[in-house]
């Protein structure tokens, strides 16, 4: 039975390091199984997602592969180095996220404030208009004003306005016809 392979020392996988900055990929498959874990770990410290801290650590392991000219192991261990990479990474993405949520917000309550205001002008709008069709309703004979309230506020027909109000039907129509071309001059509607 093989006994289980010899956890890499560190002047081991500092070694690894610095043999792959050749550039040969054959020479970085150990350095990623040695320093992998170091960076997932150091990523989902931060991170708190194995989804993101994964996405991380392949991130940084790349960058590690494409910079490993830069690792000097008089200032530190590998693993050092790439844990410190790796929290740097996640630490970005977290403050990319809050940004982004951020910016999300801010478009959101913007939104919901213009609507807000919409709804004040559209409310200030539709009082003022009334406001003057109550005005111009006024303008009007009673008879051309309860036929024109019956038949619109009331929705109902002319025959149904005839009878409501007990009168011929040719009567009524003109009170509704008159009625509303006073309306239209008094609201200064023009027809098209």
């Amino acid at each position: 039975m093989a006994s289980p392979p010899a956890r890499t020392s560190a002047d081991a996988v500092d070694a690894l390091l610095v043999a792959c900055v050749g550039g040969v990929p054959e020479s970085f498959a150990p350095v990623y199984d040695a320093l992998g874990p170091v960076a997932y770990g150091a990523s989902l410290g931060v991170l708190r997602d194995p989804d993101h801290a994964a996405e991380v650590t392949q991130e940084v392991m790349v960058e590690v592969w494409q910079t490993a000219s830069r690792f000097d192991p008089a200032r530190g261990s590998a693993r050092t180095w790439v844990a410190t990479l790796a929290r740097r990474r996640a630490v970005d993405r977290v403050r990319s996220e809050q940004a982004h949520r951020d910016r999300d917000q801010r478009d959101t309550d913007l939104r919901s404030h213009e609507r807000a205001r919409d709804v004040v002008v559209e409310d200030v709008e539709r009082r003022l208009e009334g406001s003057a069709v109550r005005r111009c309703l006024d303008g009007l004979t009673s008879t051309q004003r309860e036929a024109v309230v019956v038949a619109y506020y009331g929705g109902l027909t002319y025959r149904e306005v005839a009878e409501r109000l007990d009168a011929a039907l040719p009567t009524v129509k003109s009170r509704i016809r008159d009625g509303l071309s006073r309306l239209r001059d008094c609201l200064g509607v023009h027809r098209g």
